[in-house]
């Protein structure tokens, strides 16, 4: 599934960057979670993801934790992923 924000075809531009290609689950949600409580509110992560589970898992877990998956692009044989920083700082 892409979803994609900018109503012009462009994705928004990240604040920080993680990549996790060859990472398993569940480290990579655990990788993910801990830069996104590093960043303030209202920023975005972009993150690097494997195809199969992690595409699958990271963002779903995202959004539980109460983020924002902004868009998701597969890029060859790796997705990446954005996703904006929601709660308090």
């Amino acid at each position: 599934m892409d979803r994609n924000n900018g109503q012009d075809g462009c994705l928004p531009s990240s604040d920080a960057e993680l990549d996790l290609r060859g990472v398993i689950c569940p480290y990579n949600f655990v990788k993910t979670k801990l830069k996104l409580e590093m960043m303030q509110s209202g920023q975005v992560l972009s993150v690097l993801l494997d195809d199969g589970d992690p595409i699958r898992n990271v963002p779903r877990s995202v959004e539980n934790e109460g983020h924002t998956v902004l868009a998701q692009e597969r890029l060859d044989k790796v997705y990446r992923v954005l996703i904006r920083r929601e709660g308090n700082d």
